[in-house]
């Protein structure tokens, strides 16, 4: 369970966040919800796909880390082998807050909050959030501007994926994998770019994507799906270890 309290140094002068990558710390998942402005990034090592939250209906773009639940590949023993840390990965324990305006009631101020209850928090292990005369510290600075992006990336991201639903982009799939030891596995529940209907698109409708930002996040996502064979080949690893 999560515990998210408004940061603030009154109370938490002392906390520590450790940033060792491991399935201790609450690393060990398959996927984790990526934003079109990293998507460079991301496919040089992760195949990007989209989920569907059931509850909302929502669509949001993911980075794949593994096959099955709780299975991140990409990690070790010495942590996180891979050249880049996917944002939302990179933030934990932090998230933003929102905490109302003394001036004006119907106006609410972005706030940095950590999960108190995160194995990552402590008071003896790891970054500090305050230093001892006064101020934040480098971590914490860049942790906040992390948050920043991730906040100003998510109401990009809705429109991408907007877009690429009135386009009719989207399409479910499964993608069907065996591995050295003969067992065969189906990956489902995600969904991913029709290449047959981008391909048809006109080039007024182009124009528009390439213009409003969302053309490159596409191509990196089709560049993406080559990292399957990365993943493929750790999971193969994995098993032989």
């Amino acid at each position: 369970m999560t515990n998210y309290v408004l940061l603030n140094q009154a109370e938490h002068a002392k906390l520590r966040v450790i940033t060792d990558r491991s399935a201790e710390y609450g690393d060990a998942v398959n996927f984790v919800m990526t934003f079109p402005f990293e998507f460079r990034n991301i496919q040089a090592c992760y195949p990007i796909f989209f989920q569907k939250d059931p509850n909302t209906g929502m669509v949001y773009p993911v980075a794949l880390l593994g096959f099955e639940q709780r299975e991140n590949l990409f990690l070790t023993e010495s942590g996180w082998n891979a050249s880049y840390l996917p944002l939302m990965i990179k933030r934990q324990p932090f998230l933003i807050g929102f905490q109302a305006d003394a001036s004006d009631p119907a106006k609410r101020n972005a706030m940095v909050s950590i999960d108190i209850d995160n194995p990552r928090v402590n008071e003896e292990n790891g970054e500090v959030l305050f230093l001892e005369h006064g101020g934040t510290s480098e971590f914490l600075q860049e942790a906040t501007q992390s948050l920043e992006l991730i906040h100003q990336a998510h109401q990009h991201s809705e429109k991408f994926v907007n877009k690429l639903i009135e386009l009719e982009l989207l399409e479910a799939f499964t993608l069907d994998i065996k591995l050295n030891n003969g067992v065969e596995n189906q990956l489902m529940g995600y969904y991913t770019i029709n290449e047959e209907k981008l391909q048809a698109l006109t080039g007024d409708i182009l124009g528009e994507l390439s213009q409003a930002g969302f053309l490159q996040p596409i191509f990196m996502i089709l560049a993406s799906h080559a990292r399957i064979a990365t993943l493929v080949d750790l999971k193969n690893k994995s098993i032989v270890a």
